[in-house]
């Protein structure tokens, strides 16, 4: 079956709006932390011998496995009881039928729903075509837009949710270059609405600033030469 996002904000529970809990993934100690440290552009442009939609496909897919990956490394963290709703920030992620009948459902539903429609997709030959000659549906990029907003959802929650348990795996270097970039991909052909993925704005504008060159090392100062021996007073014996 075939599914249909919806989000929404968290309602106040008392006449005071919630405070905003302390985003920890935000933390310069957390988001030095990269596997790679070069200007991850570079690795999502489009290169010229290339098709626009192979590209999109291949990086597609790619995220898609990606993403259920490091997510699988917390997956026994995200049960209905910790996680009984697909939070992000201050949002809460809906699913909906194809007929707009609202789906209530826990996190790991949720993400189960995100990554078993991807995998029907991406593995479709009539929407990702891996022989040659075969042509690329019509509804082609909006479909990899779906799978890429779906995707973003994931990333978010695992920073908003389940980053404490991260860090403790040890693999938020992993995490955080994945976000930047997928962030840096999705950005470079307009594949999610930025009205989506504002909520990790903060985030996002850290993590996909290409990090400063270090400073180059001082040179070493030269050692003192020795005088030479036409500038030493020389004693002539007679």
């Amino acid at each position: 079956m075939d599914w249909l996002m919806g989000k929404s904000k968290t309602k106040p529970n008392g006449k005071k709006p919630p405070t905003e809990e302390k985003k920890q993934y935000l933390e310069p100690e957390f988001t030095k932390i990269r596997v790679v440290d070069f200007d991850l552009k570079e690795l999502v442009v489009l290169p010229r011998e290339i098709d626009l939609n192979e590209w999109l496909a291949s990086n597609t897919t790619t995220f898609f496995n990606l993403i259920n990956l490091q997510y699988s490394t917390i997956s026994e963290f995200c049960t209905g009881d910790t996680c009984q709703a697909m939070t992000a920030c201050n949002t809460i992620y809906y699913w909906y039928d194809e007929r707009g009948k609202k789906t209530k459902c826990t996190a790991p539903q949720y993400v189960d729903f995100v990554m078993s429609l991807c995998q029907k997709l991406v593995t479709d030959e009539e929407i990702f075509p891996t022989k040659y000659g075969k042509e690329f549906p019509n509804s082609f990029e909006s479909l990899v837009k779906k799978i890429c907003r779906y995707l973003f959802h994931v990333l978010a929650h695992l920073y908003w949710a389940h980053f404490k348990e991260t860090v403790a795996l040890d693999l938020q270097g992993h995490l955080n270059t994945l976000y930047a970039h997928f962030i840096v991909f999705v950005r470079e052909f307009n594949l999610v609405d930025p009205k989506e993925t504002c909520i990790m704005d903060d985030l996002s504008e850290i993590l996909c600033t290409p990090a400063p060159l270090p400073a180059p090392a001082p040179a070493p100062s030269a050692p003192a030469s020795a005088p030479s021996p036409s500038s030493q007073n020389h004693v002539t014996e007679r």
